[in-house]
């Protein structure tokens, strides 16, 4: 079982970043690929980075790619994504997840933080 609680959220300006981080209980270091998706309102949760189980690989949207960075910090358990470049389309909730395996498909993750929203002022 895998308890998982964002932080980091909040608002800025458009061009201006933030950091956001999902504390772990539980170990997850080579237990399970960690990943980022957002919702905003009206729109189907997607897929943002994700970090292999040993943080050899990452993936990202293609929206994000060069902007996000996704690491994992695991002396501490956690997983962090630095969000630079903000843009007002970047708003949403966004949520960290776990599973067993890598997908895009936020139907195949098994365990789920309460999310942190992200606004972002143009």
């Amino acid at each position: 079982q895998v308890q998982l609680v964002e932080s980091g959220g909040g608002l800025v300006q458009a061009g201006g970043s933030l950091r956001l981080s999902c504390a772990a209980s539980g170990r997850i270091l080579g237990t399970y690929v960690m990943s980022w998706f957002r919702q905003a309102p009206g729109k189907e949760r997607e897929f943002v980075a994700a970090v292999s189980k040993f943080s050899a690989i990452t993936y990202y949207a293609d929206s994000v790619t060069g902007r996000f960075t996704i690491s994992r910090d695991n002396a501490k358990n956690q997983v962090l994504l630095q969000m630079n470049s903000l843009k007002p389309e970047d708003a949403a909730v966004y949520y960290c997840a776990a599973s067993s395996l890598y997908s895009r498909d936020y139907r195949r993750y098994d365990y789920w933080g309460q999310g942190t929203q992200v606004t972002v002022s143009s």
